[in-house]
């Protein structure tokens, strides 16, 4: 299956300003799947250690690490030599060594001509919590996400689908009813199935929605096993309260997060620790609202008000245990939770595209899903689960900030009206 990530390993390697490369995300979006298959069509082999599978690997770094003294041992361990450029080294499950994580500023110094990546799961809460030496300016970083909605239509075999959709984004013309009606059945599939290349190769080859079910509760039940895993023994089960209530917070007309939903009495100062190691672990992320639309726009976000989303769509509807046709048929009876599902999925295409989101909202109540800053332009992207696009906080939001145009994502044909470009929910990887 094609990720996106490919072309930027590609520039990673031509790049005369290489230097070790750390991909991280949350747990099963494809990190080892990715680097393996770049590894293995751009150089001549990989050599690949685990540290989770082989927990002895790590005791070759607490000797020494400097990659004179390392190169020998791991090509004797890989059963070949180690050729500069030409052998792409792979350090996974990185989280579970420190050293072999401050190794890489030793090899970004001392052996440059070394091409190496290593992934991990949770290495932004190993770095944040542990005693980390981390090689900061030492190593090139980079976030792989779950496939966003073009990636799970190129698997589903629908390139021209793809392409068409890009050019009516281009033009703001309507796509043809027949291929219109086609993307917003994929968009419906989508957030059933989510985009865990798991769950999406299952369901390329079978279409059996129960099969990517029961895989997605396995993946869930990972994320779990982390949280005790990998956690402070008194944050583990505040951190779980955290995760199970964010689904329930995404059900109501305001999804603003609230600690005291968690649980009655509940204050920032006892949960604040758990949504952060969430975040941390790439299982949620937090969309800040801001109370100024000024550049940059962190200068001026709200600490204290937040949303939160998930980071996989088909997790989250697994995690509500909601019926696939009832997604495939947007069935009044899930019509609490079809608000907020859009809007996660937006900002979940958003965040794969490198956005940094936020939220506005007015005095008397007016609300912007989202702000984002594109071709350095502040644009307003307010969003609708179905086709009924009247936005009466949009045009609250473009009377007083007078932004160049503004966004509206719905089930709605394309379009450009009133200076509003009209976008359908299956085309916001387009943003």
């Amino acid at each position: 299956m094609y990720r996106k990530i490919m072309s930027f390993l590609e520039s990673w390697k031509g790049s005369e300003h290489r230097k070790p490369l750390i991909l991280q995300g949350a747990r099963q979006v494809g990190k080892t799947y990715s680097i393996l298959e770049f590894g293995r069509t751009h150089y001549e082999n990989v050599v690949y250690f685990n540290f989770e599978t082989n927990p002895k690997l790590a005791e070759t770094f607490d000797e020494n690490i400097s990659p004179d003294y390392l190169i020998p041992i791991l090509s004797h361990i890989a059963g070949q030599t180690i050729v500069k450029e030409k052998i792409l080294i792979v350090f996974d499950e990185v989280q579970l060594c420190e050293r072999a994580l401050t190794s890489l500023k030793y090899f970004c110094e001392d052996a440059p001509n070394y091409h190496i990546i290593v992934a991990g799961s949770l290495l932004g809460v190993a770095v944040n919590r542990a005693k980390f030496s981390f090689p900061v300016g030492k190593v090139d970083m980079k976030t792989l996400y779950p496939m966003d909605m073009e990636e799970f239509m190129l698997a589903s075999g629908e390139n021209n689908l793809v392409d068409q959709i890009k050019k009516s984004f281009m033009d703001n013309m309507p796509m043809p009813s027949a291929l219109h009606d086609i993307s917003m059945q994929l968009y419906h599939q989508y957030l059933i199935i989510g985009g865990m290349p798991e769950c999406v190769m299952q369901f390329i080859t079978t279409k059996d929605y129960i099969l990517v079910r029961h895989t997605q509760d396995t993946i869930l039940a990972s994320y779990l096993n982390d949280m005790s895993k990998y956690n402070n023994l008194n944050e583990i089960k505040k951190t779980r309260l955290a995760y199970d209530n964010i689904t329930v917070q995404l059900s109501r007309k305001n999804t603003r997060f609230q600690y005291k939903l968690i649980k009655k009495g509940g204050r920032a100062s006892e949960f604040e620790n758990a949504i952060e190691w969430l975040c941390l672990s790439g299982i949620v992320s937090q969309v800040y609202k801001v109370e100024q639309i000024k550049k940059p726009l962190e200068n001026y976000r709200d600490i204290d008000a937040f949303k939160i989303y998930v980071s996989d769509l088909g997790l989250l509807c697994a995690k509500k245990d909601l019926a696939s046709n009832d997604i495939l048929y947007m069935v009044d009876e899930i019509n609490d939770f079809k608000g907020g599902m859009a809007e996660n999925y937006v900002n979940v295409q958003l965040m794969i595209n490198g956005y940094n989101t936020y939220y506005w909202e007015s005095d008397r109540g007016a609300e912007i899903d989202f702000i984002i800053q594109r071709n350095s332009k502040l644009i307003p992207i307010e969003v609708k689960s179905a086709d009924n696009t009247r936005a009466k906080s949009l045009k609250v939001y473009m009377e007083k900030h007078k932004p160049a145009y503004a966004i509206k994502l719905s089930a709605k044909n394309f379009g450009f009206e009133d200076d509003k470009k009209i976008v359908p929910l299956y085309a916001a990887f387009c943003i």
